[in-house]
Formats: C-alpha cells, sequence, structure tokens
C-alpha cells in the first residue's frame, strides 16, 4: 500500500473493511485499548478515541475505529500528505472534510464519504484533476444489510397481520417508515403486498425496502444534509430494482451485479446526467450505493463531470486489511 500518484483527471477510490473479523478477542469495547493499541492509541486524535470507545457494543466501536482510520488513510493516500497532518474538519453541514489549507472553505484536494453497517465499513473518494480542487465535486456512499434485522422484521410484519388481518403487516412496515421515503415510494412499496407466511417473498420485498433505502440515504448524504433534509420527500427514485444477492465467495463478500439505471425525480423533474448512483450487492449481505454529482451552481464543472470519473467502469471495492493500513502509517511515519 503506497502514496497514489498524482493524476490529471479526477480518480474514484473505493474501499472497504470487514471489521467482523478484527480484534475477535474483544468481547467489551474497553479491551480494544489494549488489542487494538496499534490502531486506538498510536493513530488516532485524543476526540477520535473518545468517540470510538464511547459505544456500548465492541462491534459498533470497532466500525467506529475502522471509519476514523479510513477518513485519514484515503487522505494520506491521495495528497501525500503525513498521516500525523491529516486533520479533518467539518462542512456546514457537519459532514467530514479535508482542507489542503485546513481553513473552512479552502482548497479540498480529496473529497470521500464514508458508511457502515453489520460489521462492513466502505469509503467512496475522488482525488485528483489538474486543479487539484475537488470542492466543486459531491460524494455519497450507503451501506445496508436487508438480513441484519431479518428477525425484527418479519416479526413486527406478523405481529401487525395477525391484530390487523392478512397482509397487513407489510403495509404497516412500509408506513412506519413513511416519514422519509417519497408519497410514490411508499405507494410502490405497498402495492408488493407480502404475505407474513412466505419468507421467501418477503425476504424478497425486504430487499426492495433495503435497497430503496440504500439508494436514497446515499443521495442525501452525498448533499450532506443526511435524513435531515427538509426536502426529503421532494427526492424519489421511480420503481427502483434492488440487485439480487450472491454467493459471497470465501470471506463473504463477493461484489455482484451493478444497478446503475435509476429514475430519480427532485420535484417531479429528472435529476438528469450531472448525477450518477451505482447501487452493487456484495455477497448475500449487503448492499452499497454511491453517488456523485457536480455541485449545483458551480460554472467551473462540466455536466457530466460524474459520469467521466469512470463511474461505473470503476466500480469496485478495494478490501482493505487491517495489517497494510498499519503498516502504511507506520512507514509514512519514519519518511
Amino acid at each position: 500500500m503506497d502514496i497514489f500518484p498524482p493524476s490529471p483527471q479526477p480518480v474514484l477510490v473505493k474501499w472497504m473493511v470487514d471489521t467482523n473479523r478484527l480484534w475477535p478477542e474483544a468481547t467489551q469495547t474497553r479491551q480494544l485499548e489494549t488489542v487494538a493499541s496499534r490502531a486506538l492509541a498510536a493513530l488516532l486524535t485524543d476526540e477520535e478515541r473518545a468517540g470510538v470507545l464511547k459505544y456500548f457494543h465492541v462491534r459498533d466501536a470497532k466500525m467506529a475505529l475502522v471509519s476514523q482510520l479510513l477518513k485519514h488513510l484515503v487522505v494520506a493516500r491521495c495528497t501525500g500528505v503525513p498521516w500525523r497532518e491529516t486533520v479533518l474538519a467539518r462542512d456546514t453541514h457537519g459532514k467530514p472534510v479535508y482542507y489542503k489549507d485546513q481553513v473552512s472553505g479552502g482548497l479540498q484536494p480529496v473529497i470521500f464519504n464514508i458508511s457502515h453497517q453489520a460489521g462492513l465499513v466502505v469509503l467512496a473518494a475522488v482525488y485528483g484533476g489538474e486543479a487539484g480542487d475537488n470542492s466543486a465535486l459531491q460524494v455519497g456512499i450507503d451501506v445496508v444489510s436487508p438480513t441484519e434485522r431479518r428477525t425484527r422484521d418479519h416479526q413486527m410484519i406478523a405481529e401487525e397481520s395477525r391484530k390487523s388481518g392478512a397482509n397487513s403487516g407489510w403495509a404497516y412496515f412500509v408506513d412506519v417508515h413513511a416519514d422519509v421515503l417519497a408519497p410514490s415510494e411508499v405507494r410502490y412499496l405497498k402495492q408488493l403486498s407480502a404475505p407474513t407466511d412466505d419468507d421467501v417473498r418477503l425476504d424478497n420485498h425486504l430487499r426492495w425496502f433495503y435497497g430503496l433505502w440504500c439508494l436514497r440515504e446515499a443521495y442525501v448524504k452525498m448533499t450532506g444534509e443526511a435524513l435531515l433534509a427538509e426536502w426529503l420527500k421532494d427526492l424519489e427514485f421511480r420503481s427502483p430494482v434492488p440487485n439480487s444477492p450472491v454467493n459471497g465467495g470465501d470471506d463473504g463478500l463477493r461484489q455482484g451485479d451493478l444497478e446503475t439505471d435509476h429514475d430519480i425525480r427532485f420535484r417531479g423533474v429528472p435529476v438528469g446526467a450531472s448525477i450518477n448512483v451505482c447501487l452493487r450487492s456484495i455477497g448475500r449481505d449487503f448492499m452499497v450505493c454511491t453517488a456523485l454529482r457536480a455541485t449545483p451552481g458551480r460554472d467551473n464543472v462540466a455536466a457530466n463531470t460524474s459520469t467521466s470519473l469512470g463511474l461505473p467502469a470503476a466500480d469496485y471495492f478495494d478490501k482493505l486489511q487491517m495489517d497494510d493500513i498499519l503498516d502504511f502509517v507506520e512507514r509514512s511515519d519514519r519518511t
């Protein structure tokens, strides 16, 4: 693992780390201070370390730890800045960013976004370009695991069906989440009508729901406003199609088909070519969506910038190993 070479064209970076296999001897969060000291104590700031150790469940703490490491790593590898100088800031929406001059509103040689779920941490970033400033671009990423809450979801749907009648459980499940969906999406999901006595069909419908959730979350994270955006119901994905699960391979993380054909509307108007949204299955348990666009109103960025960045051609995630990350940092500290 080395510093990326300079590039006159923007380059897309996509990483993932499986934290489920990391530090298995840690059964409580506080034990990470010992078993993960090489990463936790030596590579993070005091504030970042405290943010990791605040989690009650060690699984959540491990994802938080790796997320922090990847943010610093992508800055160090994409810019050549030493690890100790990869000082992160937050933009006006609270989204983590790296400013070249460490002043709000300064140049951004690399833009990035990160997400984690069920032990998988994923990152998408863009660096390079002749100007060395990617602040006119926006990137978002989200990962979902339809299987992580399967038991809870099935129980919720079955209980509502027992109380209110056959097939009412699925409609109830959709309504529970309706506040963060467009009205057309709520109608679309409800028409699927999943009976509670057909587990296979219900699993398929849950996958449609979580696939739609992943698409929406990546989009709103791209804008920096996340699920608090006032315009959330104005965004709609019409007839979304989720990826099918794939045989996971030896590590359960084989990358499946990529879905890029999305009918995305904002207040009824197609979003156009300035945004690129890609949804991919990873194993049987995950779907990951990346969203990239040129910032609206920035005249110095062409309308088709996002499609010229290699999406969806550069669509596979590199699987990073913790030892490789730590070795890179330690080597960079010696230079």
